[in-house]
């Protein structure tokens, strides 16, 4: 799938990521003492995460230094870039194009660099009113980054007392029925972190297993969602990827999602809890599961080894984008273990700065020559890294968008998204998701989900 609306023009570098001294502090593998499988048989809890600086320990560091390109007024459009109907030669970006056929293409709000609030867009406030449903080819565009600091939309919660909450649970679960509004309004108003320590509250007060009493109480997705928020990050992640290989079939998309997205620490930290777990190593379930240049990939993203030097190399860019032409739309055939390596090992902002290099040489941008030169899960996987080098939180909106689009919903990528970027960029996500999809987030949640299990997802979503 191509992106038209990925513009081809430079972006300025992105500051470092994650952010210094934001490093993870999960716990040492060994010390979720889990049976295998999930949930936990027989009353093993979930211990208490260790707290850490930032919200939701165990959980991802906040990748608060991906700064958002702003407009471009005025920017040159490079020699042969394709241009959108309506828009002059040379006419920028970031300036409403004013021929007839297209409404506007929206503007990104003003950068700032500064770790103040992140800029939202308001709604409706694209020039030329608005933004045109589908852009010509009928695709989405795939917009540039917004905000210049990710924010979750769960914080930690004040003045907290895990045993104060562990007894509302209590009361809740206790006699004929159970009052989910109180489950409710003490798990989407508490971090990962917090729900760690009620947890080992609850079993310290009461001789029981929290997660047990919840699984007896509740069904369906509303358990499926209770139980996610209730693992540490990396466990969570860990047992869907176990999940996504177990039994027959694979769903290659839960180890794209998961493995093409995180940062070296966090899937460290995955294959860890993943062998101490499950005693299984997830690159040997990964070969056994995948095949051809897909398993390549996978494993080359299970080492946990990308750059992650912030600064970017315009020549290199520049090689790296000669050397992805030649290895596929210059030549006859495709060499894969090119795009592979390049796309493995390149840090996020070297690898956009390279998308743009490609598409002043190209006459096309990267995401498209892949969709040419490749097809199946390893096209998904290669377009999942480029799309989060140019914008993380839409490559989330965009998965969010189709887990519910059309007939049934995906309920376990709804649920995975939801709970996994909810202290991280969940803010980010739901502005992107308003401008590709001209709806907000919370208005197709509700109008996909009933319930408890609805109001849960809204009251974590933050409408």
């Amino acid at each position: 799938m191509s992106y038209p609306g990925y513009t081809p023009t430079g972006y300025p570098p992105f500051p470092g990521y994650p952010p210094a001294g934001q490093e993870s502090s999960f716990p040492p593998p060994g010390q979720y003492p889990y049976p295998s499988g999930f949930p936990p048989m027989g009353g093993g809890a979930y211990p208490p995460a260790p707290s850490s600086g930032y919200p939701g320990a165990g959980g991802y560091p906040a990748p608060g230094g991906y700064p958002a390109p702003g407009g471009y007024p005025g920017a040159p459009q490079p020699g042969g870039a394709p241009s959108y109907p309506g828009v002059l030669p040379g006419q920028g970006f970031g300036a409403p194009p004013g021929g007839a056929g297209f409404s506007g293409y929206p503007q990104p709000p003003s950068q700032s660099y500064g770790g103040g609030p992140a800029q939202v867009p308001v709604p409706g406030g694209f020039p030329g009113g608005p933004m045109p449903s589908q852009y010509p080819g009928g695709q989405t565009p795939y917009p540039s980054q917004l905000a210049t600091v990710a924010q979750g939309t769960i914080r930690p919660a004040a003045n907290f007392d895990a045993m104060r909450d562990a007894e509302i649970l209590r009361k809740a679960m206790k006699g004929f029925g159970t009052d989910e509004q109180a489950i409710i309004d003490v798990v989407a108003n508490r971090s990962n972190d917090q729900r760690q320590k009620i947890k080992a509250a609850f079993k310290t007060m009461y001789g029981k297993d929290l997660i047990k009493d919840l699984k007896s109480e509740l069904s369906g997705n509303m358990e499926e969602l209770i139980l996610a928020l209730f693992m540490p990050s990396t466990y969570y992640d860990a047992w869907s990827l176990r999940n996504a290989m177990k039994g027959a079939g694979t769903q290659e998309r839960v180890l794209i999602e998961i493995l093409c997205t995180r940062t070296n620490q966090e899937i460290r930290e995955i294959v860890r809890c993943y062998q101490s777990e499950f005693g299984r190593d997830l690159e040997k379930d990964i070969r056994s599961d995948t095949s051809g240049h897909f398993e390549r990939l996978l494993v080359s993203m299970c080492q946990g080894n990308r750059d992650e030097n912030q600064n970017v190399n315009p020549q290199m860019a520049q090689e790296d984008a000669q050397r992805l032409y030649q290895a596929g739309e210059g030549r006859l055939g495709t060499d894969e273990s090119c795009f592979n390596m390049i796309l493995a090992t390149r840090s996020f902002p070297q690898l956009k700065a390279t998308m743009e290099a490609y598409s002043r040489m190209a006459n096309r941008d990267l995401l498209s020559s892949v969709g040419r030169e490749f097809s199946g899960n390893v096209e998904s996987g290669l377009k999942t890294i480029l799309q989060c080098a140019l914008n993380r939180p839409a490559f989330f909106a965009e998965r969010l968008y189709y887990s519910m689009k059309g007939a049934g919903t995906d309920d376990s990528t709804l649920v995975r998204i939801v709970v996994t970027r909810s202290e991280i960029d969940l803010v980010q996500i739901k502005q992107m998701f308003s401008q590709m999809y001209q709806k907000t987030l919370g208005t197709m949640i509700a109008s996909d989900t009933s319930g408890d299990y609805r109001r849960l997802l809204l009251a974590i979503v933050g409408q």
